[in-house]
């Protein structure tokens, strides 16, 4: 597949890194000369320097002929005006685009063939807002994964020395919590993945990723950990973008919010727009403030403002008074490792909206992917087609797949059911398979295994 990358900031670096090893060609524009030649010497790809909305710019980087247009500048004008010669001029076939803005994503209809030609918008404060939430609705996890329209889960969680499990094989798991049917998909041990067994000892320290129904979550983190409190104070740093929007989440599933925001003007305005958040302005790294407003009993202390020194230092500060749990939005990758001895769970938002980006592109009947340990790994759902002739997988029993090397199947739902990955378990079509890919050098061959040969069409 031949690929335009618009941008050749994080998230453009990460796609492109997440593409070039599995057969697409992939280029990249950007007008920060350094950047690309940086880009150029860390990747195999063709980089071309120039504003990304120019047609003459777009020609040169090969926009005639190329299947996908994925636009991620940091200009949400330049990325829609991009969109729009690329499908007025050259016809190209796939055009996403990353908006930030919500004066441009709470007005849909703008978003058609007969305006702004844009087949998927991608918008990093949404997803980031929904992956905060859905940590904090979920105590004790390190990522939360819904597939299947939310039927089935896919959660990591740090496995700690107070969880029944520990030291114990994961066939334990059944004896604990008979009735439950949960699937460990993927253990990390010391940042390397395991492939888990029912003979697999959990050891402390584990970051396990397991795959049940949403009723079964609270109970499988339970075995892996003490189980916390549900949580109700919640404490943002930072009232941009994501602060409103995850505010306004917190407080309709009643949960008590404050946020803190440095800005006077941003302050009151996200008073009048906000109706139970109390909103205080002030300094997030303020030890006074903190303790003031009772940090030592917030049950969740986010920070989230747009300046990566300010979110760490007022994360440490907030995690040495006290505070139960701290998240921490971190843009630069390089900080990540840094940060997390230090507080409970460093995001970055490249890395869950790649996901989203993904999900379009990868080929074959994908319909949802999912970035883990910071792209290390990767969690699929794919929809099987086609017929026993046709498809590699229908009419067969899961043990008779020939599945590439680092990939499991985790569950299967088919219709409201989820099954469990059993061996004898036939696959049909238009089940919902959901794999776990732990070596993202292996992703071609899995979107091979899935697509379906020429006869079924």
């Amino acid at each position: 597949m031949k690929i335009l990358i618009l941008g050749a900031g994080q998230v453009g670096h990460s796609v492109a890194a997440s593409l070039v090893n599995e057969d697409n060609d992939v280029t990249i524009v950007d007008t920060n000369a350094a950047a690309l030649r940086d880009l150029r010497e860390k990747l195999d790809v063709r980089v071309e320097v120039g504003q990304a909305s120019y047609p003459r710019v777009l020609e040169r980087a090969g926009i005639e002929d190329a299947d996908m247009l994925v636009a991620v500048t940091n200009s949400d004008e330049i990325n829609m005006v991009a969109c729009q010669i690329a499908h007025t001029l050259y016809h190209t076939p796939t055009k996403i685009a990353r908006i930030r803005s919500s004066h441009y994503l709470d007005r849909p209809e703008l978003f058609n063939d007969a305006a702004v030609p844009i087949d998927v918008l991608i918008s990093p404060e949404q997803l980031v807002t929904q992956h905060i939430f859905n940590l904090i609705s979920h105590p004790g996890s390190l990522q939360v994964i819904s597939f299947a329209n939310g039927k089935v889960q896919m959660v990591g969680v740090k496995a700690l020395h107070d969880g029944p499990l520990i030291g114990f094989p994961l066939k334990a798991m059944r004896e604990h919590m008979p009735g439950v049917e949960a699937r460990v998909a993927a253990i990390f041990r010391k940042g390397k993945p395991i492939n888990p067994t029912e003979a697999t000892v959990v050891e402390v320290n584990d970051e396990i990723f397991f795959i049940a129904s949403p009723k079964h979550i609270r109970a499988i983190i339970s075995e892996l950990r003490k189980l916390d409190k549900p949580y109700k104070r919640i404490m943002l740093a930072g009232g941009g973008n994501i602060g409103n929007r995850l505010a306004r989440l917190l407080e309709e599933s009643r949960y008590h919010v404050k946020i803190i925001e440095k800005d006077n003007d941003r302050a009151a305005k996200l008073a009048e727009r906000l109706d139970k958040t109390i909103v205080l302005e002030g300094d997030a790294a303020d030890e006074s403030l903190l303790s003031e407003e009772n940090i030592d009993n917030t049950d969740v202390f986010v920070a989230i403002t747009n300046d990566d020194e300010a979110n760490i230092l007022s994360s440490m500060l907030a995690k040495r008074l006290g505070a139960k749990r701290v998240m921490c939005l971190i843009n630069r990758p390089s900080y990540l490792d840094l940060v997390e001895s230090s507080i409970d769970l460093a995001i970055s938002p490249q890395q869950v909206t790649i996901g989203a980006l993904l999900t379009h592109i990868r080929r074959g009947d994908i319909v949802a992917v999912h970035a883990l340990r910071r792209g290390a790994a990767e969690a699929i759902e794919v929809v099987v087609h086609g017929s026993y002739k046709t498809s590699r997988v229908v009419g067969r029993r899961l043990d008779e797949i020939k599945l590439p090397p680092s990939t499991i199947i985790g569950a299967l739902v088919r219709g409201d059911s989820i099954l469990m990955s059993a061996a004898e378990l036939i696959v049909q079509e238009n089940d919902h398979i959901i794999i776990l890919v732990t070596d993202k050098r292996y992703m071609p061959a899995v979107e091979k295994l899935f697509q379906v040969g020429i006869h079924f069409f």
